[in-house]
């Protein structure tokens, strides 16, 4: 049999379940699985995917699952394949679905540690490609703290724009022309042609949306191999690049490497903040950040993202912001050209640890060097910047978001139009009723508020796609796809369920945006006074009754700027790391 026990002598946990005459109908179920004497006393490792139809991110998971337990295998673990709920971003998005897909990233964390303390396995290897499994899945490692590896299922490939001009495709596009067919500048045919075309293979979506910049962030925190995120999901590249991540996390079992808490300390989320502000990244990394700090209990909430977007450059020309997408990272050599640039110019925390029990600058040491075109080399950012900003204000107390990445302009004055839902605004901005300078609001979209914070890409888009993109400014407690562009800000402090602000607006109030570095401010123009007496004034929403799910989430969420998390966690347990 193989020694059950780790190097320094301590039993592995599973030995819970397997050892002893008390646990001869535990070992009944673990031969029932197929499993012979030296499997059992083997360490047991959890394999977590969201692999499923229910998104073409989740696709080729369980595929991809089966390498990395073939990898357990040979590195002397026995895996034990555990699929975990996911809701697609795409197949929810602009309707009532979207509530529950920020809830998703709860269940799944909860998920993880549900299977993983129940079972006392030994270690977690996870596999996620949609825009909450990727934190979800990192949450739940960080809070059960095993050995854990991480590694993002991979992007899709572009699809290609029939006919002559040939140019990339993604799904961005076929939203935008939707807005394009209301306008009268695209037919029906030219939509079709399009939605056909755009996402042609397995993967997540191809831009530097949600899901490829929490892929980003899952190496930049350390619980990731360098150069594993923007692999695409269907390349052959996959199958050796998860036995080898599968090896490494049967060292770190073996008790060779640092553990989750260890690894997501106070410098590997300012180092995981840097790459998302470098590539002009998903505006929900900032959701996501403080929701995994507070696993590793460290109070890390959006004021602190903010303080390194401020200095971290612009220097991965992405889209939705720039030209390329996460193919054209891979092919110039991955994450880790970023990750090494960065740190080079003194930009990362290069002595943070990462699963392997090396440090970030030991494992980015052999990165490539930037290309000059996808990533810009030493003193040429395309912004010095970052690609995100957070602004504050009367409006905004504690904070909102706008990814700053390919906009035109940073400042904005304007009339507010106010809408109480998501789909008021959305039958608005279908039929014209705003007019160019308007501010457009939508509230009541905040974690507590919607349930759920829904996320208004379907909206931006039709805007850009009616080729007003550029000619409004849009604000929600909501959020915002990580491939929304244009001057959308979301995330909105308080929320109005909350008694922010936001809940005092009403048609023609003047609204001030001005996102340069030197101001990053949004405000009202009414005085502190006149603000709070709209809110004493104002008729509280007690909402529509949903039960179930939304109805506990409701009551336990907490704030955006904290993560929206749905536990406290122990006094005891939180440390400041300052």
């Amino acid at each position: 049999m193989t020694d059950s026990s780790h190097k320094d002598g301590k039993p592995f946990r599973s030995a819970t379940i397997r050892d002893g005459v008390i646990r001869a109908t535990t070992r009944s179920f673990l031969h029932a699985l197929g499993q012979d004497d030296e499997d059992i006393a083997r360490p047991h490792i959890g394999v977590f995917h969201t692999g499923g139809e229910m998104s073409p991110c989740n696709l080729n998971l369980r595929e991809q699952a089966q390498h990395a337990k073939t990898g357990i295998y040979a590195g002397g673990g026995t895996p034990h394949e555990c699929p975990v709920v996911s809701v697609s971003d795409g197949l929810t998005m602009a309707h009532s679905g979207m509530r529950f897909s920020l809830i998703s990233r709860e269940l799944i964390a909860d998920s993880v540690e549900a299977s993983t303390r129940g079972h006392q396995w030994d270690g977690i290897f996870a596999i996620g490609a949609c825009d909450k499994n990727l934190p979800g899945l990192m949450m739940g490692m960080v809070r059960c703290n095993v050995p854990s590896v991480f590694v993002h299922g991979g992007s899709a490939l572009p699809g290609q724009m029939p006919g002559p001009d040939g140019r990339d495709l993604n799904v961005v596009d076929t939203y935008e022309t939707i807005g394009k067919v209301l306008a009268g500048d695209a037919t029906a045919d030219e939509l079709e042609a399009m939605s056909r075309a755009c996402l042609p293979t397995a993967g997540a979506c191809a831009g530097q949306f949600t899901a490829n910049t929490m892929g980003m962030v899952s190496e930049a925190l350390g619980l990731a191999p360098i150069g594993s995120s923007m692999v695409p999901a269907v390349f052959s590249e996959r199958a050796p690049l998860m036995r080898r991540a599968a090896k490494s996390l049967m060292r770190a079992v073996m008790g060779e490497s640092p553990l989750p808490r260890d690894i997501v300390t106070r410098k590997a989320l300012e180092n995981a903040c840097a790459v998302v502000s470098a590539t002009g990244g998903s505006t929900n990394a900032a959701l996501h950040l403080p929701a995994i700090a507070h696993e590793a209990g460290i109070k890390f909430h959006l004021d602190d993202v903010a303080e390194v977007f401020a200095r971290t450059p612009l220097i991965a020309d992405l889209r939705p912001g720039g030209k390329y997408l996460a193919r054209d990272v891979f092919y110039i050599g991955g994450a880790g050209v970023i990750l090494r640039t960065l740190l080079e110019q003194g930009y990362l925390h290069g002595e943070a640890l990462t699963f392997t029990g090396r440090t970030l600058a030991e494992e980015v040491a052999d990165a490539a060097e930037p290309d000059g075109q996808v990533v810009r080399k030493a003193g040429d950012p395309i912004s010095r910047d970052g690609g995100l900003a957070v602004l504050k204000g009367n409006l905004c107390p504690d904070g909102a978001l706008l990814k700053t990445a390919g906009l035109k302009t940073l400042v904005h004055r304007g009339p507010a139009r106010v809408f109480d839902s998501e789909e008021e605004a959305q039958t608005a901005v279908q039929n014209r009723r705003y007019e160019p300078g308007d501010v457009i609001v939508i509230r009541n979209e905040g974690p507590k508020g919607s349930p759920g914070m829904r996320e208004m890409l379907g909206i931006t888009a039709l805007l850009y796609g009616q080729g007003m993109g550029d000619k409004v400014a849009l604000l929600t407690d909501g959020r915002f796809s990580g491939a929304t562009r244009g001057l959308c800000i979301g995330y909105a402090g308080p929320e109005a369920a909350d008694g922010g602000p936001i809940a005092a607006l009403v048609d023609g109030d003047v609204i001030a945006i001005d996102a340069r570095a030197e101001a990053r401010s949004i405000a009202v123009e009414l005085t502190d006074a006149e603000i709070a007496a709209r809110l004493a004034k104002r008729e509280v929403n007690a909402g529509v009754r949903h039960g179930g799910l939304l109805e506990k989430y409701a009551l336990s969420v907490r704030p955006g700027h904290q993560g929206a998390v749905t536990h406290s966690g122990a006094v005891t347990w939180l440390r400041d790391e300052s």
